[in-house]
């Protein structure tokens, strides 16, 4: 017998969600695999160029709007664009050339607490107890992995990732204050669009122009993949899978994906994480899951990208 219509599309929507998360998952050490060879600016303007123009396609087959009303509404997606997309490609990239891949995909997934804190003064959003719990559980979790790191010195990779966590999250409620009248996959295709011109201009400030004479085959499939999979295919598997889920669903399947990060660094980067990274590991993750757990079904969660 066949299964009811909405039944099929929900089961659709999930493995899209699987297979969204698994990409995602794998492509913080295909990051870092790009970035042995290949300087920070150049490699995250290539991926943002990649991405922009991977999505756009995605855009044009599904029939999605890349109409901005307003020059007020192109003004917050040009905001969202340098707090979602450039600064915390480039936070992420610095963070891997200075910590572990996989603290670094446990740190970013940091986001839901810093986007607690700031809608709490942005948009008037107390944190109910389990939030408040969550803060507690991050903090500590944090304090668990940074103590021993701070040992020998300031931990820049930590802050890095931390900086781009915050970085993402302010995004996040920046996006949510701002209320752009837009088509959302629309709106993210632009928002990396731009991203990539931003980046652009700092590669030829701080690198004088790109370089990818130096890297190797393996470096620069890497890039490819992290644009045109990651950074494009991936909001297209994003967008179509969220409609048909529920926030939560949604939010809580994407939380696997720093658990596939570690994982995919284990076994491509030959990292093993400490004992003491491991609890860390779990109070920041336990943290994002009462975050998440606790926000209303009907909002719609974050948009990830790595």
């Amino acid at each position: 017998m066949p299964e009811p219509p909405g039944r099929t599309e929900d089961a659709r929507a999930k493995l899209m969600l699987v297979l969204l998360c698994i990409i995602w998952g794998v492509s913080w050490p295909v990051m870092r695999i790009a970035l042995k060879e290949i300087p920070p600016f150049s490699m995250r303007t290539a991926s943002a160029g990649l991405g922009a123009l991977a999505l756009y396609l995605v855009c044009l087959g599904r029939g999605r709007s890349l109409r901005i009303p307003d020059a007020k509404a192109w003004a917050h997606v040009i905001v969202a664009s340098l707090l979602n997309i450039a600064v915390f490609s480039l936070f992420t990239a610095f963070a891997q050339l200075a910590t572990s891949t996989s603290r670094v995909a446990i740190l970013v997934y940091t986001l839901p607490i810093w986007s607690v804190l700031l809608a709490w003064p942005l948009l008037g959003e107390r944190p109910s107890r389990m939030q408040t719990a969550a803060l507690g559980l991050c903090a500590a979790g944090l304090a668990i992995l940074i103590y021993p790191l701070a040992a020998v010195g300031v931990p820049v990779g930590v802050l890095f990732a931390l900086a781009a966590a915050l970085s993402w999250g302010a995004g996040t409620v920046y996006l949510k204050w701002a209320r752009i009248a837009a088509d959302p996959m629309g709106v993210a295709c632009l928002q990396i669009a731009i991203a990539f011109v931003a980046l652009a201009l700092a590669t030829l400030v701080f690198e004088g122009g790109p370089h990818f004479g130096a890297a190797g085959r393996t470096a620069l499939v890497a890039t490819v993949l992290n644009g045109v999979v990651s950074n494009g295919l991936a909001y297209g598997l994003w967008f179509a899978s969220v409609r048909r889920l529920s926030a939560v669903t949604a939010s809580l399947g994407v939380l696997s994906v720093p658990v596939i990060g570690v994982i995919a660094a284990m076994v491509m980067l030959g990292e093993v994480p400490t004992a003491t990274d491991i609890v860390g590991f779990a109070f920041i993750f336990a943290a994002s899951a009462c975050t998440l757990l606790s926000r209303d079904l009907s909002a719609q969660p974050a948009s990830p990208t790595t």
